[in-house]
């Protein structure tokens, strides 16, 4: 770099002029590096901020999640019980189905038995009319 683009660039600060801005703490001691102009950076922590969350708003957080949990839990048993209603609703309905079926073949059988039982009779009585 030359004089020129040092110019333009602005004043440079020296070692001197840093150490009459940023003042060292003289209960530290000297840096071991040596860089005692250098800004000393703390780690970065956001509890030690102050912005985390108290013990009163932790609590507080939990009753909603467990309240909100709750009604989750209320409204899945809900669905549950709905959909459980529909299946036994379904099953009755086939069941009914079913016996409606039976009787309807056992009708046909029980027809067939008494139309036997009329046809013997007749058969009978017209034996009995001849005589």
């Amino acid at each position: 770099m030359d004089s020129t683009t040092q110019a333009q660039a602005g004043p440079a600060l020296s070692k001197e002029t840093l150490r009459e801005v940023i003042p060292i703490d003289p209960g530290k001691g000297k840096r071991v590096g040596g860089k005692n102009w250098k800004v000393e950076k703390k780690a970065f922590r956001i509890k030690s901020l102050g912005t985390g969350s108290s013990w009163k708003q932790k609590q507080e957080q939990r009753l909603r999640d467990q309240d909100a949990r709750a009604r989750l839990k209320e409204l899945q048993d809900e669905k549950e019980a709905a959909k459980k209603a529909h299946i036994d609703r379904i099953k009755e309905k086939r069941e009914k189905k079913a016996e409606q079926e039976r009787y309807e073949r056992l009708a046909t059988v029980m027809h067939a038995k008494r139309v036997e039982r009329l046809k013997r009779r007749e058969k009978r009585n017209k034996l009995l009319k001849e005589r």
